[in-house]
């Protein structure tokens, strides 16, 4: 038994390391095509399932996100990145270059003190935390933290916002 057992083994390893590659050399020419249509149509599958996943994505983000849309527009606006639909009008007519003479003339006026801002710890918020806080300052004080931060730091997130409330 342990010769038929060996015998085997020997004819199993033959199958698969001589008799089956030679066969499927013999036999490629005409198994060829069929496997490249195979293959084709895998692709092809592969395809439109990602094509349908993506979609299928899109619409559900749409559907969770698009709520949130009009918020994100709304603090983007509120940063000063991108304008309000019903202040486009109103941004048009204030040039830019009217901010760089003010700019220009802030070496002269000296910037307040961090301690005299009507933003409490001004130096340790983000712009993001500062821009909502401007919208309930005078004049005044927005003129304050505008002279302040235009002479540090310089955030243009903040500066735009200030010359955006200034020009109501």
């Amino acid at each position: 038994m342990a010769s038929s057992d060996h015998k085997s083994s020997r004819d199993a390893a033959l199958d698969l390391l001589v008799y089956a590659p030679l066969g499927l050399a013999l036999e490629a020419r005409t198994l060829m095509p069929d496997l490249i249509q195979r293959g084709r149509n895998q692709v092809t599958m592969a395809r439109m399932v990602g094509r349908f996943a993506v979609q299928q994505g899109q619409v559900e983000a749409t559907r969770r996100l698009g709520p949130m849309q009009g918020q994100v527009e709304s603090v983007l606006a509120d940063l000063g990145l991108v304008p309000r639909p019903e202040t486009t009008p109103q941004a048009a007519p204030r040039p830019a270059p009217e901010a760089e003479p003010a700019a220009a003339a802030e070496p002269e006026i000296e910037a307040p003190a961090v301690e005299d801002l009507a933003v409490t710890d001004y130096d340790s918020l983000a712009a993001s935390q500062v821009v909502p806080r401007l919208r309930a300052l005078s004049a005044t004080e927005l003129e304050d933290v505008r002279r302040y931060e235009a002479s540090g730091r310089g955030r243009k997130t903040i500066l735009n916002r200030i010359a955006q409330l200034q020009s109501r």
